[in-house]
């Protein structure tokens, strides 16, 4: 007879990993139940992310860790997603830094930048030792990013910049900034280049943006660039277009394909203990009908973007997976970890709203999550093209 069926791994998806996949996750798991757990709500509660853990994220090999050369561990893109997949289980604020220095910031480096922007950041990166952050969105350029109105001008041999950016992780804790500008007139984005911008330069500014309800254990910041000047070696020569920028989000989505998935799983086992110990009318509240129906649509929903963000991991690795299969994984999943988390939220009752559990903070972060790399609208319309051939972005 076959083993009793596993409440948290009813399909047996770890029989598919393989040991290199496996210790990966594993140790990133280890990782955050004794470096995150602990401590994660009270930094939630206080809006704070913990900086003095970049370098032992580094030091797991998890910066850029699906980047191959420069201090970078060349890992599987499957074992990059269960590294997200972790992360996000313990909050969203990790996933979201690791995804932005490696998927955007350091993937920009390695994919478009010259051998020298190369070896000057890439190392450092890879060990926690500086922080990147991806300027692309603006407040009036968000799903519409060929419209930004950051600009790059020649002034002799250098570049100045000047615009503004909204809503960029790690950007008040960068020391470089990728930013993306308009070379020419705003149209159909063919004049967006990208710039290594340190974030000690003249004129350009970093300031935390406060109040958020969401991803509060992660720094979400404004940036500023006033006359900001960098030389000619400074553009990343291989990005022509908005191309370059829409390639490091697609990176960086993949991720969150992966990420979602642990923030639902999180959800549902803290529900799943939550129902078997809870007791009302003489008996544990997993033992009443309602309850159950709750704790198995979780299960199916955590189970099923499981098997997605398998299923993208292994195109990827085999170099077939498109661009329309990451907005399929982006949009179910992170739409199946919501509404996990609102499930789990009903199950915990009045507990569900505290910190003490962490269904809430996931519910919230995820709101956040549904929107940036590309709204759920956005990926819809998407696939939309893909499946019937006709643009209806405009």
């Amino acid at each position: 007879m076959p083993p009793a069926l596993d409440a948290h791994d009813p399909l047996s998806l770890e029989a598919s990993l393989d040991d290199t996949e496996r210790m990966m996750r594993d140790s990133v798991r280890r990782f955050v139940t004794d470096r995150v757990l602990p401590d994660v709500g009270r930094w939630f509660d206080d809006g704070h992310f913990p900086v003095e853990l970049v370098k032992e994220l580094g030091s797991l090999g998890l910066l850029g860790m699906h980047l191959d050369g420069y201090g970078c561990a060349g890992a599987s893109a499957t074992a990059y997603g269960l590294a997200c997949q972790e992360l996000e289980a313990g909050d969203s604020g990790f996933r979201s830094f690791v995804s932005v220095q490696g998927s955007l910031a350091m993937y920009a480096i390695h994919r478009f930048g010259s051998e020298t922007q190369k070896q000057e950041w890439l190392p450092p990166m890879a060990a926690g030792e500086a922080i990147g952050c991806f300027g692309l969105t603006e407040a009036d350029a968000g799903s519409d990013p060929a419209s930004l109105r950051t600009r790059a001008r020649k002034d002799g041999s250098d570049w100045v910049l000047d615009g503004t950016k909204m809503w960029i992780t790690n950007g008040s804790i960068a020391d470089v900034a990728v930013i993306w500008a308009q070379t020419a007139e705003p149209g159909d984005g063919s004049g967006i280049r990208g710039f290594l911008v340190p974030t000690s330069a003249d004129g350009f500014a970093a300031s935390p943006i406060r109040h958020k309800l969401s991803l509060r254990a992660s720094v979400t910041s404004e940036l500023v660039l006033d006359g900001v000047r960098v030389p000619a070696e400074a553009q990343l020569p291989g990005a022509e277009g908005l191309g370059g920028p829409l390639r490091c989000l697609n990176e960086a989505r993949f991720g969150i394909v992966f990420g979602a998935v642990g923030a639902a799983r999180a959800c549902y086992e803290s529900a799943l203990t939550y129902a078997t110990t809870r007791e009302q009318f003489g008996r544990p509240i997993a033992g009443f009908q309602l309850q159950q129906r709750k704790l198995v649509d979780m299960l199916l929903r955590v189970q099923r973007s499981a098997l997605v963000a398998l299923q993208l991991g292994r195109l990827k690795d085999a170099g077939t997976l498109r661009h329309e299969q990451v907005s399929l994984g982006k949009l179910h999943n992170v739409d199946d970890a919501l509404e996990v988390a609102r499930t789990a939220r009903q199950v915990l009752g009045a507990n569900g709203i505290t910190l003490e559990y962490p269904v809430i903070r996931h519910m919230n972060n995820l709101e956040s999550v549904v929107t940036y790399e590309g709204t759920a609208d956005v990926h819809t319309l998407v696939l939309g093209r893909a499946i019937t051939g006709h643009d209806a972005f405009t």
